[in-house]
């Protein structure tokens, strides 16, 4: 039997050797800004990491007197000299950082620093201008404006291939997004946020980028069926989404992956369950499936733990049944030991069980690490590249702005089972 997921650290400890990727995240965030972390605990009104913790798992609230200091005490944890890494308490004068006028994202602690870092910055000022607003506007998925709601497919799931396939589907989008660009959660923000409302045209595309980013993760499921020729119209098809953390289940609805239902109009029943050691306590934290779901309905249910304890305590015990597919949103186990070794017994079990499986990556760095991972783990790696339902919504280094920005689902690998030697093909 697979043992308990394992203790909380009792004290705020940023770690590269943990299971938990927002830890590791902590450290990293301190690599490159020394106390960082420790800030935007501060600015959450939180102690230490389990205080932090605790609130991603529903135990505890993180309280706010207002929207304004909610959105004041975000931007304050974006507060330091991107040329040489000082926080305000680590200068003379705490107010002395400035920010880029251009991007509004961005700050230098001295005209000096900013001169010198121009010649970087002016590569991604551009691109973090538009990152600097759709952060805020995420806010609206969480109040349940976004995503604006979708049409029914004219298209067969196999010809839409690409989001301009899919724009090309959904037809004029102002009847939609007009309630949500005049709604009262889009003035509260902008009322609040440390910055002006960006004309309409910026906010359309800024919504539109967001909500790219929800829709990428039903329709790469989706694409993994279409990978692995499975067929939901002959029969009830079950997902397992591994490495569910906070992207994916804070705040999550259970018509979360309703878009499947459009993608495959008619399907004989679709399971997600979703499973990780970060998963969030909320509507979607319900028992899998033992028998078929309702059909043409899509049921998303949630384990907290590692994969392989899921498997050896609810899916060998007949709680839960056995995938069709296995899905992995940037599972990241090339980026620390601590997470590589939580990985590698769900690496192996997919691989032993021959389960069809796609993950996906940020970046092409981050795909090439995890192909060389799966090569000397022996796997079949069927298919890799860009994905053509990745994100639209640049993602930041928080703590190193000016590079180039990664996209949430930018890249995918599709593999199955162990790769057989020419000698056994022989």
């Amino acid at each position: 039997m697979a043992g308990p997921v394992p203790a909380l650290p009792d004290s705020f400890t940023p770690s590269s050797n943990s299971i938990y990727s927002d830890q590791f995240g902590f450290y990293g965030l301190d690599c490159n800004v020394p106390g960082l972390s420790k800030v935007i605990l501060d600015k959450l009104n939180m102690k230490d990491y389990q205080d932090y913790r605790a609130a991603l798992e529903g135990k505890s609230k993180v309280g706010f007197r207002s929207h304004k200091e909610m959105f004041q005490n975000l931007e304050d944890t974006f507060k330091f000299c991107a040329c040489c890494s000082k926080l305000p308490s680590n200068l003379p004068d705490p107010k002395a950082l400035k920010r880029c006028i251009k991007c509004l994202n961005v700050y230098y602690c001295s005209k000096e620093c900013q001169k010198k870092d121009w010649s970087l910055h002016k590569k991604f000022c551009k691109m973090l201008h538009k990152v600097s607003i759709d952060r805020l506007v995420e806010w609206l998925v969480h109040t349940g404006d976004l995503p604006f709601p979708t049409e029914v497919w004219s298209r067969p799931g196999k010809d839409v291939r690409c989001w301009d396939d899919w724009v090309s589907m959904q037809g004029d989008l102002t009847p939609h997004l007009e309630p949500i660009l005049s709604g009262q959660n889009m003035t509260n923000l902008w009322t609040n946020a440390c910055r002006p409302r960006p004309e309409e045209a910026e906010l359309r595309k800024s919504v539109w980028r967001v909500c790219s980013e929800f829709f990428s993760r039903s329709l790469t499921v989706g694409l993994g069926i279409q990978m692995s020729r499975l067929d939901p119209y002959s029969r009830p098809l079950t997902i397992h989404l591994v490495g569910a953390g906070h992207n994916e289940t804070l705040g999550a609805r259970i018509t979360d992956m309703d878009e499947l239902n459009h993608m495959f109009p008619g399907h004989q029943g679709l399971e997600v369950v979703m499973v990780g050691p970060e998963v969030v306590q909320g509507p979607i934290m319900r028992p899998p499936l033992r028998a078929f779901g309702p059909r043409e309905r899509v049921y998303i249910s949630a384990y907290k733990g590692l994969y392989h304890q899921f498997w050896e305590e609810v899916v060998e015990k007949g709680e839960a049944a056995k995938p069709d597919l296995v899905v992995g949103f940037h599972p990241g186990f090339h980026a620390s030991q601590g997470l590589g070794e939580g990985w590698l017994p769900t690496l192996l079990l997919l691989r032993d069980y021959n389960i069809p499986s796609i993950f996906t990556m940020y970046n092409d760095v981050e795909l090439q690490y995890s192909l060389q991972i799966l090569m000397e783990l022996e796997m079949e790696v069927k298919d890799t590249g860009p994905n053509p339902f990745s994100s639209q919504k640049p993602e930041q280094v928080q703590s190193s702005p000016n590079k180039a920005p990664s996209y949430c689902n930018a890249f995918y690998i599709y593999f199955q089972g162990l790769l057989e030697t020419q000698q056994e093909e022989e």
